[in-house]
């Protein structure tokens, strides 16, 4: 008996390139409206919006005006968005710029369920400060509330921002405790790390038997100009399969259906989680935390 679930990726190039931050933010926002309106008319389950999604990438430049675009999760844009979630029974995935107190800002995902509620949130746990560009320890303090998974109206779900993916234990932890599918909204470009987008992700939905979905924006953008984010947001399934895959340079709604029924087909098949050895992979926290 199958179990399927509707997801979706929206990926879209900056509404506004000049102008204060708040108004580049309010232009991405009424961008992301119509989107999120015409994914809801499609009768998708669950959505997930890219990383931060109400503006550019700004971790481009090391410039205090983007503090500003910060603001309480819950607060007035996961409330905002939640209407939208309630109207159409649509789970969402808001990736948006946290302040928690002033001067104290995270990079964080909200999870809003289908009939409005706030759920909770992740906040990013490995945050990048590399070149060229990625100076994303200026605007966020590592992530401080492990790896939480939702129970939402359509499936167990957990998420990790952009680096994030980079780390296994990431997908392993949230598999582990129990998500169906992961969501990895992201901002990243080519030249950088392009040749692993579509290599560790399917390697990790087959290590741990889950379904993965994979958001990246589209285009060239202020104040990142040296490089281009190329979408092809995707899902995958516990197979390693891509199941669809975005455009490089078109704002779009990223659909596939996931039936859920495959993880324990998947797991029956490979059994990776019965075969796990923790006891034995003490000296990789003993080592790596000293």
């Amino acid at each position: 008996m199958s179990r399927v679930v509707k997801c979706a990726h929206i990926q879209a190039s900056n509404a506004q390139h000049d102008g204060t931050p708040a108004e580049i933010k309010e232009a991405m926002i009424q961008k992301h409206i119509p989107l999120i309106i015409e994914a809801g008319e499609k009768k998708v389950n669950i959505l997930c919006l890219q990383e931060i999604f109400y503006g550019p990438y700004f971790c481009a430049e090391q410039d205090i005006k983007w503090y500003q675009n910060a603001e309480p999760v819950p607060g007035p844009t996961t409330e905002r968005l939640a209407k939208y979630a309630q109207k159409y029974r649509m789970v969402m995935v808001i990736p948006v710029y946290e302040m928690e107190m002033e001067g104290v800002y995270y990079n964080t995902a909200a999870v809003v369920d289908a009939d409005g509620t706030y759920l909770g949130k992740f906040r990013k746990i490995h945050i990048p400060h590399t070149w060229p560009g990625f100076w994303e320890k200026f605007y966020f303090k590592p992530g401080n509330l492990g790896f939480p998974v939702f129970e939402t109206a359509y499936a167990r779900i957990g998420v990790y921002i952009c680096y994030d993916r980079h780390f296994p234990e990431c997908a392993r932890l949230l598999a582990l405790n129990g998500a169906e599918i992961l969501f990895n909204p992201s901002a990243t470009t080519s030249g950088k790390s392009q040749y692993l987008w579509e290599l560790e992700q399917p390697a990790q939905a087959v290590a741990n038997g889950v379904f993965i979905g994979a958001n990246n924006r589209v285009g060239l953008e202020k104040p990142w100009e040296f490089g281009k984010f190329y979408g092809s947001s995707y899902f995958v399934d516990p197979r390693g399969e891509l199941l669809v895959k975005g455009s490089e340079d078109k704002d779009e709604i990223v659909i596939a259906d996931l039936d859920l029924e495959l993880i324990r087909e998947v797991r029956d098949g490979w059994q990776f989680f019965r075969d796990l050895r923790p006891d034995q992979y003490t000296d990789l926290t003993r080592t790596v935390g000293s």
